[in-house]
């Protein structure tokens, strides 16, 4: 089978649609399939693209904008790739946004081949282009069953998305072999306790909620720190996916001004962007998921609990799908510090109290949440659509 994937831009800085992708093309590469990724923009994963895939091509846009004599002219060579981009009877084009599904549909139309979508995000900023694109998609997959719900009340049918869950390298994400070690390295006393944010600085992260949290917990015990990685890099319209770094950068300095105000500011540390986040979950002792927006899945869930360290998140989006059974009890209501703190209280001294709820955090993503599990997912729906025809 060849695999063809449209991306925006191949890079780990961004958030998890990217890297599902790419852990999808690498799985289905090591499985023997071929794999081809067309992008608009570089971006730091495009090397290590380059190392499975069979071709990587540059394309200039997906669509364009009809009002914009520029945009058009932009536009133009992409159209003319199409004959050239390598093609056979068993190719799928995959794209990895419905933003890119316009181009999507006309490369599978002149290649009389099926085009598939990943819905890993809200229907958000439609418009012709879009809508002529999903129309040609043969079979929708979501991450999520909340997803595959917000499509279906848009009209989409239902019986054409299938659901296939985010999976997680549990070869990368591991307990830390030696926990003292680990924070001797980032140079914290094993007696403090760690409480993590990972993820863009944007206010649907619920962050604000998160510090609110922590400084209520402070009061009641003292030697507790708090760690925020991510990236200031903030949506200035959540409806239109715009992105805005220097609306980031003012929206740091706000939490940091946060800080200042509930007097916690000395244990508190932004991280900025972190490559790699493993050694964070380890040296971590809760991992905190606060969103006020519906995530659609979570990836920070499974990652975090792939290393040992137990999750609180909100009970928004498809995060509910993700911590069920006996982990439904670290939920709690959007935007509620309050609410937060207290599950943070209950879970803080959990290597003392329920020593063993590292490993049962890290069963259950190996049960759930593997990589194998996701790309199994996507592979046999592959199938399907080829031997469909």
């Amino acid at each position: 089978m060849h695999f063809i994937a449209l991306e925006h831009q191949p890079t780990s800085l961004r958030g998890g649609q990217e890297l599902n992708l790419f852990e999808i093309c690498r799985g289905l590469a090591q499985r023997g399939h071929q794999v081809s990724l067309l992008y608009e923009q570089e971006g730091n994963l495009l090397e290590q693209y380059r190392t499975f895939c069979d071709h990587t091509i540059p394309i200039n846009g997906y669509g364009f904008d009809r009002r914009k004599l520029h945009d058009v002219l932009r536009f133009l060579p992409s159209l003319a790739s199409l004959p050239k981009i390598p093609t056979g009877k068993d190719s799928v084009v995959f794209s990895n946004a419905y933003h890119s599904t316009f181009f999507g549909r006309l490369l599978a139309r002149y290649h009389q081949i099926p085009l598939l979508c990943y819905l890993q995000i809200p229907p958000f900023d439609f418009n012709r282009q879009r809508l002529f694109g999903l129309q040609g998609v043969r079979r929708f997959i979501a991450v999520s069953d909340q997803t595959r719900s917000v499509w279906s009340k848009l009209g989409y049918e239902p019986d054409k998305i299938d659901l296939v869950y985010n999976g997680t390298d549990t070869n990368k994400f591991t307990p830390a072999t030696d926990f003292a070690q680990v924070r001797q390295q980032w140079g914290i006393p094993e007696s403090t306790r760690v409480i993590s944010f990972v993820g863009r600085l944007d206010k649907e992260k619920g962050i604000e909620t998160l510090i609110k949290a922590f400084a209520l917990v402070k009061q009641t015990y003292p030697d507790v720190k708090l760690l925020i990685a991510g990236k200031p890099l903030l949506h200035v319209s959540l409806e239109k996916q715009k992105e805005c770094p220097e609306e980031g950068m003012k929206y740091q300095r706000s939490l940091e001004a946060l800080l200042d105000q509930l007097g916690i500011e000395d244990s508190v540390a932004f991280l900025g962007h972190l490559t790699q986040t493993a050694s964070l979950y380890q040296v971590s002792d809760v991992t905190v998921m606060p969103s006020l927006w519906p995530e659609p899945f979570g990836r920070v869930i499974i990652e975090a609990m792939a290393c040992g360290t137990p999750v609180i998140a909100s009970r928004t989006g498809g995060i509910p799908e993700v911590l069920t059974g006996k982990f439904q009890s670290h939920l709690v209501d959007p935007g509620n510090a309050v609410d937060l703190a207290t599950a943070l209280q209950s879970i803080l001294h959990w290597r003392e109290t329920d020593p063993s709820l590292g490993m049962r955090s890290r069963e259950y993503v190996l049960q759930k949440f593997s990589l194998d599990s996701m790309v199994d997912g996507i592979e046999k729906i592959l199938f399907k659509v080829v031997n469909d025809g």
